[in-house]
């Protein structure tokens, strides 16, 4: 018998319907969990997994190369005996070859002379050549700089010294304006490669360096060869605290280093010259740190022969602890870290 189909009669469509929704819901779900454990928003975003710290040699190296680009050298011989040399930057160095011995003895002939300068807060960072001065109690405190220097001058590898005092004279733009509180101060390296400023000092226990003030220029008269510094010290009235800050785990004072530059005052950085290996926090252990400063605080190490670096804006609160993990960071040459730290306020 024919049967005949219902013309309001329809197939029911749940069953499908269904099954098209559960798939979805499958779909769904397994992209929401990819797209989570993809996601660098999510908890993990600070941690960068399997990067090995580097070893203190391989920190030492890069600043070693950052010093190596800031070296000039010149050549002259002792005939010439007044001798003036004009620096990359329009320093000018003024030497009595006359004065040059080795061992005591004079010397004649061809001199190297080699020549550093530093001026801005870039520099200071990459070759490790802060501004802390130390105090008559001998804590060290911001020294704001008209310039940074090293002279050293040699004959065949032998390094001389200098009877009489040499003369620079530096252009006072380098550093931003004239200053006339500026004085004269020798740069002395600790046994970890550290630079400290001390206020120079004849053998008298009178002031050595007196920085004369012409026009736009600096006029000081130097005792000896090495390091350096026409400064005067940084000055805020406000309540003073310390600093700490902590490294990411794996770095420490051997294979890293951290800075501090004040908003504000360009030729100067700070540094945080001690280390607590159990907390692994670098510390101004001093408390020189004005409460209420604004400023960044620098982490830096190397990292495949080049720097891995962060630079934190941060406003100074009572006895603050401040936290860098490796997920801040990034990599970049010295041209990079020294342009980034040049142009901060």
């Amino acid at each position: 018998m024919k049967t005949t189909r219902n013309p309001f009669f329809k197939k029911s469509t749940e069953p499908i319907l269904i099954k098209k929704l559960c798939s979805l819901f499958a779909l769904i779900t397994v992209t929401a969990l990819l797209t989570t454990s993809c996601n660098p928003e999510d908890d993990n975003q600070n941690e960068t997994p399997n990067i090995a710290s580097p070893t203190a040699q391989e920190f030492d190296n890069i600043r070693a190369i950052a010093l190596e680009n800031h070296t000039q050298m010149f050549t002259f011989n002792t005939e010439d005996t007044y001798i003036s040399l004009t620096s990359t930057n329009g320093v000018q160095i003024n030497i009595n070859a006359n004065c040059l011995t080795a061992n005591g003895n004079p010397v004649t002939g061809d001199i190297t002379l080699e020549y550093i300068e530093i001026f801005k807060k870039g520099s200071m960072l990459t070759t490790n050549k802060p501004t802390m001065g130390v105090l008559p109690g001998g804590d060290k405190a911001l020294l704001i700089s008209g310039g940074e220097f090293f002279i050293e001058a040699t004959q065949n590898g032998t390094v001389l010294d200098t009877t009489c005092s040499f003369q620079l004279i530096i252009p006072s733009s380098l550093t931003g304006s004239s200053d006339p509180d500026m004085t004269l101060w020798n740069g002395e390296i600790d046994a970890d490669g550290n630079l400290a400023w001390e206020e120079a000092d004849n053998e008298n226990g009178e002031e050595e360096g007196e920085v004369f003030l012409e026009g736009e220029n600096y006029y000081t008269n130097i005792e000896g060869f090495g390091w350096t510094n026409v400064d005067r010290f940084y000055s805020d009235p406000r309540p003073k605290t310390t600093l700490q800050v902590q490294a990411p785990e794996g770095y420490d004072n051997q294979n890293s280093a951290i800075y501090l530059s004040y908003d504000g005052e360009a030729p100067a950085l700070a540094y945080l010259d001690t280390f607590d290996e159990d907390l692994n926090i670098f510390s101004e252990h001093y408390g020189q740190i004005p409460i209420g400063l604004a400023c960044h605080v620098i982490f830096i190490t190397e990292s495949d022969g080049i720097w891995r670096y962060a630079i934190k804006p941060v406003t100074i609160v009572a006895n603050d602890i401040i936290t860098f993990n490796l997920g801040e960071t990034i990599v970049g040459t010295e041209a990079s870290l020294t342009a980034l730290m040049n142009d901060l306020p």
